[in-house]
């Protein structure tokens, strides 16, 4: 084994959905720097991906559409398959959060997030299911990742019952999903994200100290946290991380002790 190629992705073709922005721009960039070919960023808004596509240079493709819903997703799909005749990595990250109080917490909201945290990723993936078998081998397997949070494996303290409803969802989602699709020589694996500044963790944008307060890292995600957990799911280094979610989050979830906290056994 040539382990300087371990995390390389070199020739390997990615898409990256909510890739525009925030966590998705930033696995983009980590692709082409790991070596990716093509990397395909997608999101509604078609001005500011062509924008986030020309800032990351010309191994990096824009490919806008809407895939809030089924018929967004198929035309997605046909896009690609229109252009590139396998896929070695999908990134379902795009993703939508909605807060109100349990007395009015809205149908519309619940649906939204539901819709585009649960249902795409599933249906995305399963629409370019020929072309991730198309890519996959025993040598080197096909890649599904799933962009899930640490609200799905924690309560935070906020009001966003179908955002953490979605998130815990899709986490199980993807164990069943890699269940099924290891039979096709592809990988799938989610990764957990913790504060990381973006239009959904405004308070990390706009404060990172504050938040990084809560942090036992004692600060935020950077775009090398984000990127190297990516890089290494995708790589050859994760071949053997079959429906696993791994938490980068500087600590927040496992082992986390608040300061001063008082053991009820008294020692």
């Amino acid at each position: 084994m040539d382990f300087s190629k371990l995390f390389s992705l070199e020739g390997r073709v990615a898409v990256v959905t909510g890739g525009s922005r925030g966590i998705g721009e930033m696995i983009a960039e980590g692709f082409i720097a790991a070596g990716c070919d093509r990397v395909y960023i997608t999101a509604r808004k078609a001005a500011v991906v062509e924008e986030t596509a020309a800032r990351l240079g010309e191994k990096c493709i824009a490919l806008p559409g809407d895939i809030s819903n089924v018929a967004g997703i198929e035309q997605l799909a046909a896009d690609l398959a229109s252009r590139e005749s396998k896929l070695d990595i999908l990134v379902n990250n795009a993703g939508a959060a909605w807060g109100a109080d349990f007395d009015d917490f809205p149908e519309v909201g619940w649906d939204k997030v539901m819709d585009l945290n649960v249902k795409t990723p599933f249906f995305l993936t399963q629409k370019l299911h020929g072309l991730l078998k198309a890519a996959a081998s025993k040598e080197q397997p096909a890649k599904v990742i799933n962009i899930a949070s640490i609200d799905g494996l924690r309560v935070n303290p906020w009001e966003t019952y179908s955002y953490q409803a979605s998130k815990s969802a899709l986490i199980h989602l993807t164990r069943r999903m890699a269940a099924r699709l290891i039979k096709d020589q592809i990988v799938a694996s989610c990764i957990c994200p913790g504060a990381f500044p973006s239009e959904m963790n405004k308070a990390a944008a706009k404060n990172p100290e504050a938040s990084a307060k809560g942090i036992p890292s004692k600060r935020i995600g950077t775009i090398e946290d984000m990127a190297g957990g990516a890089i290494f799911l995708a790589s050859r280094a994760g071949d053997y991380v079959v429906g696993t979610p791994l938490p980068i989050d500087g600590g927040i979830v496992n082992g986390w002790i608040p300061e001063n906290a008082v053991d009820p056994s008294g020692h």
